[in-house]
C-alpha cells in the first residue's frame, strides 16, 4: 500500500468516476474511522480533564470534562455545558 497525502486522496476522490457502490464503501470506511477516533478519545478522557474544541463560531473553547457519554462528552466552559462529540476534543 502506498502512502498518499490527504490532498492526493481528496483529488483522487473528486476527479475519478466512481459507482454509487464504491462511494458508499468509502462513506462506510470514513464512518468506521470516525467511530474508532471517538472511542479512542473517550477511553483517554476522565471527568475533570481539561479539553479544547472548536465552538459553533469556529473559536477555540477550553473547558473541563464533567460527564462522558457513549459518543459525546459534556464539557463545562465558563459555567456553560457543551455536549461535544468526542472526536472533536483534544487535551488542553
Amino acid at each position: 500500500m502506498t502512502n498518499l497525502t490527504i490532498s492526493e486522496v481528496n483529488s483522487a476522490i473528486m476527479h475519478q468516476e466512481w459507482t454509487n457502490d464504491q462511494l458508499n464503501s468509502m462513506v462506510m470506511s470514513l464512518k468506521y474511522a470516525r467511530e474508532r477516533l471517538t472511542k479512542k478519545n473517550i477511553w483517554t478522557l476522565t471527568p475533570g480533564a481539561k479539553v479544547k474544541f472548536l465552538d459553533r463560531r469556529g473559536r477555540i473553547a477550553i473547558g473541563t470534562v464533567t460527564k462522558i457519554k457513549q459518543k459525546k462528552v459534556l464539557v463545562n466552559v465558563n459555567g456553560v455545558g457543551w455536549n461535544v462529540p468526542a472526536n472533536m476534543l483534544e487535551a488542553a
